[in-house]
């Protein structure tokens, strides 16, 4: 294995860096409870709808994001169903705190949701309401690896893939069960119990690097004999022309996810900054006498760059022993977002993988936006074998990386596409793979392969590979020939 190694550096926090595979119990919000995250830092009371439209009894949101957890109730069975038939579960219009992102959960990990979700919503400081969107229902597809800790901490629930909706204050959701018939069954599928919308503000964009400030000398009197106007030259002389710059104070927790990067980039930094071939390959760690077939590293918006609340996440990371594969995903959160709205995209899965799901931290290793922005994922080091939660049963030895959007039926940018080629040429790079070669991963258990088996797969492969499922939908799955004859030849291949 050809594999660049990071060390710690020394910081106050260089107990938190040096971590076990194994990890201990995710400490997640039980079920019935409103998840509101860190205790509030500014208060705001739910703005008042329309009369027709009840408003959600709820807590004040937190500066940094918040989440609104409403349990579902049963709906009147529609028109269209013969008698009898379950009528499914959902709210009815209701006004709550500014929200961008839902998502349905349920109390049991392990059941699936056997239906279709429906939700609609209005904008914000709009009276008008969206049409009905689709929510993905997968549940297990994304999640930590049977058997894990994170998978076996108790506080993991089943989950729909989260939607991106957009600033919104009103929300109207209906789950409806899949009529007998489909997948051979003989009656209507139960709905899993303890279904909870939840509703998720991703909090505001993270305020740009310290402001540059000056600081002049304070003014005196004049002395005498002197007129004002000279003492004042020659006590006030010009601001000095390096400015003083007032450092930020990190957190324990923002300090141990930027310290595994300190090599990269100064502690604290937004962003790793791009390096050329033969500069990536001074810097990398690569075997006696082997080629260096590794691309170019890209430049990556670190966590604390899209403003992840790094209290939410399992303090200490996990590892595996090497990366063997990248899986590439969609994120199923929809296509409409804004490239300047990734960030709160980013933070807004975050909250919803870690309080509403709860995971351990973000899910995906890498995310990458419809401009081609690459983006650190789950915490740990961007040249690290960190495990992830991204491919049920072949999270192990493997990185996921999830770009933004829904791709069943629309292409994927193509910028999108090369950041990934980019990104899997360095990152796989690292670690001695070949984008066009093949690779056997064992299964730690999944709908497709059960636990055990050995499978031989393409070092760059789409989630479908590992699961039974659409993602990363078939339009992105097609580019993936694309993504990887690129890749190679960034390693030069």
């Amino acid at each position: 294995m050809r594999a660049l190694l990071v060390t710690s550096v020394g910081v106050t926090c260089a107990a938190a860096l040096i971590l076990p595979l194994a990890t201990p119990a995710l400490a997640a919000p039980p079920p019935h409870t409103v998840s509101a995250g860190p205790p509030p830092l500014s208060p705001e009371s739910p703005g008042a709808g329309p009369p027709a439209v009840r408003t959600a009894g709820l807590p004040a949101a937190d500066s940094a994001g918040s989440t609104q957890s409403l349990p579902l109730e049963p709906l009147a069975a529609p028109s269209d169903r013969v008698a009898g038939a379950a009528a499914g579960q959902g709210l009815e219009r209701r006004t709550a705190r500014p929200f961008s992102l839902v998502g349905v959960v349920w109390d049991d990990a392990k059941a699936e949701l056997h239906g279709t979700v429906q939700v609609r919503t209005r904008a914000t400081g709009s009276a008008d309401w969206s049409d009905w969107q689709d929510v993905e229902t997968h549940n297990a597809e994304h999640a930590a690896d049977l058997g894990s800790d994170e998978r076996s901490s108790g506080g993991v629930r089943g989950a729909t893939a989260p939607l991106w909706v957009g600033d919104s204050d009103g929300v109207e959701v209906r789950v409806r069960p899949e009529p007998a018939g489909p997948r051979g069954r003989s009656a209507t599928a139960p709905l899993p119990e303890g279904m909870r919308l939840e509703l998720v503000d991703p909090g505001p964009d993270p305020a740009p690097g310290p402001a540059a400030e000056t600081a002049p000398e304070p003014a005196r009197a004049a002395p005498a004999g002197r007129s004002a106007a000279v003492a004042a030259f020659a006590v006030n002389p010009a601001p000095p022309t390096t400015p003083v710059v007032l450092p930020e104070v990190l957190t324990a927790e923002s300090e141990a996810a930027s310290a595994v990067n300190a090599e990269l980039a100064p502690l604290g930094a937004t962003f790793i900054p791009a390096l050329t071939k033969a500069q990536t390959e001074d810097a990398a760690t690569i075997a006696a006498g082997a080629k260096p077939y590794i691309g170019p590293r890209p430049g990556i918006i670190t966590r604390k760059g899209w403003g992840a609340d790094e209290r939410l996440r399992e303090r200490q990371f996990a590892y595996t022993k090497t990366v063997k594969a990248a899986f590439v995903h969609h994120s199923a959160t929809g296509n409409n977002y804004t490239c300047k709205q990734a960030p709160s995209v980013l933070r807004s899965i975050y909250r919803y993988h870690v309080q509403s799901s709860g995971w351990r931290d973000f899910g995906y290793n890498f995310a990458v936006d419809k401009c081609g922005n690459i983006y650190e994922g789950r915490a740990g080091g961007v040249t690290k074998a960190v495990l992830g939660a991204h491919t049920l049963g072949f999270n192990t030895n493997t990185m996921g990386i999830a770009v933004l959007g829904s791709y069943s039926s629309t292409n994927p940018p193509a910028a999108a596409v090369t950041a990934v080629s980019k990104l899997t040429a360095w990152k796989l790079g690292l670690f001695g793979r070949n984008p066009k070669g093949k690779v056997t991963l064992t299964s730690g258990g999944s709908n497709k392969y059960r636990a055990g088996v050995k499978v031989r797969m393409n070092v760059i492969s789409g989630h479908r590979d590992g699961f039974a499922t659409e993602c990363p939908g078939a339009r992105l799955y097609k580019k993936l020939g694309t993504a990887r004859t690129t890749s190679a030849k960034l390693q030069g291949r």
